[in-house]
């Protein structure tokens, strides 16, 4: 039996910021299914729920050397789903207000990676590969091949190295090298950590990787153009050889609408008009919108930031709303976009509900409520809130890119095929037209109701793409 350990820097339930946690929560879970010996590593945040922190048992600790430095490490272990999951503990690195954005964040996730790799022989598992992910993971290759590969116990190990967001690469200043990393000079001489002069924990996870992996088949390509790839493509481009795109998959017990302990009414296919009914007049009752049948509503649960395509939906927001139509927004991020969207409601209050926060159980709501739902990114690697919005008839309207453009599948009105609406080009128009597009849809029932039952339907949960990385595992294992 093939053993994996997954490395990262957040995973759910402990701890997240971002879709990588969901990912480290569900993908773990589903190989563990499959039999497979599958473990996961993150580090130890004071931010960790306290539920969790109760449940975790102390297996060892050590030390580990991070360049001059000699610094302690502790493990701890939580066995949950099938899946041995171990924290990395220390203080000094860990117990801090957030998860990132410190100035110090090279420093500790390079420790974070050694510290993995030491804790192996001490708790007796040696994994045929070790999976990472981002650029938190990145040096952990590094380390492994150009150090630790001197002791036996590592030799054989594989690496595959996952990108989830190419944006965040981990750029870090040349004195890194020395007073960090602790490996010869001419690492960075030769390109091998170095892009535009800087220590690139990024680049360095991709370089020492046997394979590399993104989350959706178009990312995979569009990171070869400069436009995507983040200065980063002419290497991507050189070594296409070994890297593939393999769709992230959907937390199908965690987003149900068919069980989903958030919403008033619970619903399938079958059932999904009566279900949507209640829950759309339920969530307006709970956000002061008028309870008015038959009016669609359009939701945005996103982070309020460029790369989502706010400047998209606030350019042409109020034309929007000049329809017959309720507009409910859930999200935090830039304050122009959030103070936008707070004027978008101020002028249309009986049509327009901003909820500038985050907040699980609403999010829940909204996605079971709305018919229609917005996701205009400039670019995404793969997406998880149309994946939701798909589970819960929430016909998603999104730009042809990354993940997107896999899972939403323009709508043919006279095949009744398709699950979705899509537009081609990054313009605020094109995003209008198509919602109306769709909102037109919504006048026919018997359309609508079959492009509801296709988005409900189609299958995007987490057992395709297991499958998808046990072929890769043998592949890079030489067991095809």
């Amino acid at each position: 039996m093939d053993s994996i350990l997954f490395v990262a820097s957040e995973a759910v339930p402990y701890i997240k910021t971002g879709g990588l946690a969901d990912v480290m929560g569900a993908l773990p879970k589903e190989l563990a299914k499959k039999g497979m010996d599958v473990r996961l590593v993150i580090p130890k945040y004071s931010l960790i729920n306290e539920k969790a922190k109760a449940k975790m048992k102390e297996v060892t600790t050590g030390i580990v050397n991070l360049a001059w430095r000699q610094l302690y490490y502790g493990v701890e272990e939580i066995d949950a789903d099938g899946v041995k999951v171990y924290f990395i503990d220390n203080e000094w690195y860990f117990k801090r207000d957030r998860l990132y954005g410190y100035d110090d964040d090279d420093e500790r996730f390079a420790y974070f990676c050694r510290a993995v790799l030491a804790m192996l022989p001490q708790i007796d598992f040696k994994p045929d590969i070790i999976h990472c992910n981002d650029w938190h993971t990145g040096l952990l290759g590094v380390f492994l091949k150009e150090d630790f590969c001197h002791d036996d116990f590592y030799k054989g190990m594989k690496v595959i190295y996952t990108i989830h967001n190419l944006k965040y690469q981990g750029i870090y200043p040349p004195s890194v090298m020395r007073d960090i990393i602790g490996l010869p000079q001419e690492l960075f001489d030769d390109g091998s950590l170095e892009c535009d002069g800087c220590v690139n924990y990024m680049k360095s996870g991709m370089v020492y990787a046997d394979y590399i992996t993104t989350v959706s088949s178009t990312y995979a390509r569009e990171i070869t153009y400069p436009y995507f790839g983040e200065r980063l493509d002419g290497y991507i481009r050189a070594n296409q050889d070994k890297v593939t795109g393999i769709l992230n998959g959907l937390d199908e017990d965690a987003y149900n609408p068919a069980t989903d302990s958030f919403i008033k009414a619970r619903y399938t296919p079958k059932n999904v008009k009566a279900g949507k009914r209640v829950d759309k007049d339920d969530l307006r009752r709970e956000l002061g919108l008028p309870v008015r049948r038959g009016v669609p509503m359009i939701a945005i649960v996103s982070r309020l930031v460029e790369d989502k395509g706010l400047d998209l939906i606030t350019c042409i927001a109020d034309e929007l709303v000049d329809d017959d139509v309720q507009l409910v927004i859930v999200g935090t991020g830039d304050w122009a976009y959030e103070d936008a969207l707070r004027n978008l409601a101020r002028r249309h209050p009986t049509k327009v509900s901003a909820n500038i926060l985050f907040n699980e159980a609403l999010a829940h709501k909204v996605y079971a409520a709305s018919d229609i739902f917005l996701m205009p990114s400039r670019y995404e690697p793969c997406g998880l809130s149309q994946l939701i919005a798909l589970k819960y008839g929430s016909v998603p309207v999104v730009r042809e890119t990354g993940g997107l453009k896999d899972t939403v599948i323009p709508f043919d009105k006279y095949k009744g095929a398709g699950n979705g609406l899509t537009f081609k080009n990054f313009n605020a128009h094109e995003l209008l037209f198509t919602t109306k597009r769709a909102l037109s849809y919504y006048e026919d029932t018997a359309l609508w109701d079959k492009l509801v039952c296709n988005a409900m339907e189609s299958d995007y949960g987490w057992k395709r793409s297991a499958n998808a990385y046990i072929d890769l595992y043998k592949k890079v294992l030489g067991e095809e």
